[in-house]
């Protein structure tokens, strides 16, 4: 199978998941359920449930078993993206060349419908009859590490850091580093790990997945810096400049443009020698991983 074609069947099976359950409902809270599924389902590159679901596949695992944490990570992933919108984070009307859930839905329902999905996600992953063959010991496991991967020590603790770093000129590398481990590394991480669970990976396997996700997160989160300075709004689906007028220290504006591709291709490089251990089962991976770096949105 060409890596297209691998692709392809993991994000139908990741979208065809993902529309089974945000169907249209009827309900007096009808609305919320509505801004939901109009959040998650308006696309995206579903990176991380296709992690879940490679790392998984690349192991030896059921990728069936596996959709089901990758879901549960989106659903984390895109109640993130809608906070991140909000008026009193980043401000933005654009997500993924559409309205963002705030101005479609309005503030309050915008809020609660980023609630909703974070508490389904964890409703639906520790949904023990819905597991064939995963023990409820590794669903438990999961619930835990993503929990961890979501909370203050992970997405929202970064995302703190990024708030209280707003408007300061004396951030470093250090800081920035740490804070984007968290706010955006954490997730891509955990749903790495989520599939080498899935798989039953013993702890070496377990340790060359996670260094390869940790490195790629930090890749990816450096190339959405140098895409906010130099990107297309009509491509990427969002504006661009946003971190400028936030007034936010990036890789672009702390390293310049140049050493800030540098690091992220050699952090790239970094990711795909930690697969090296899987020999060809690790080629899907680390081709993703290439094709990110050179990713217009």
């Amino acid at each position: 199978m060409t890596f297209e074609e691998k692709f392809s069947l993991y994000t139908k099976m990741i979208n065809d998941g993902l529309n089974n359950e945000f169907k249209e409902k009827d309900c007096l809270q009808k609305v919320v359920y509505d801004a939901m599924a109009y959040s998650i389902t308006a696309g995206g590159k579903r990176l991380r449930p296709v992690l879940s679901l490679a790392v998984c596949d690349m192991l030896g695992g059921c990728i069936e078993e596996a959709l089901r944490f990758g879901i549960a990570v989106e659903c984390i992933h895109t109640y993130s993206l809608i906070h991140d919108d909000l008026p009193c984070m980043d401000n933005d009307d654009l997500r993924r060349g559409m309205p963002t859930c705030h101005k479609k839905f309005g503030e309050a329902n915008a809020l609660l419908a980023g609630d909703g999905l974070l508490t389904f996600a964890f409703e639906y992953l520790a949904d023990f009859s819905a597991y064939k063959n995963v023990k409820p010991e590794t669903v438990l496991r999961a619930v835990f590490e993503l929990s961890k991967a979501a909370g203050c020590d992970g997405m929202i603790g970064g995302q703190v850091v990024d708030l209280e770093c707003e408007g300061k000129t004396d951030v470093d590398e250090k800081t920035l580093n740490y804070l984007h481990q968290r706010k955006t590394g954490a997730l891509i991480r955990v749903s790495a790990l989520l599939g080498a669970l899935t798989a039953d990976a013993d702890e070496n396997e377990t340790k060359a997945v996670t260094e390869f996700a940790e490195k790629l997160g930090l890749a990816f989160q450096i190339q959405d810096d140098i895409l906010d300075c130099e990107g297309d709004e009509s491509v990427l689906g969002k504006p661009i400049g946003s971190d400028a007028e936030n007034e936010k220290t990036t890789y672009v504006t702390l390293l310049g443009i140049e050493t800030a591709r540098e690091k992220a291709s050699a952090l790239t490089s970094e990711a795909v020698m930690a697969l090296d251990v899987f020999g060809d089962k690790g080629n899907f991976l680390k081709e993703l991983a290439q094709r990110l770096m050179g990713r217009k949105s």
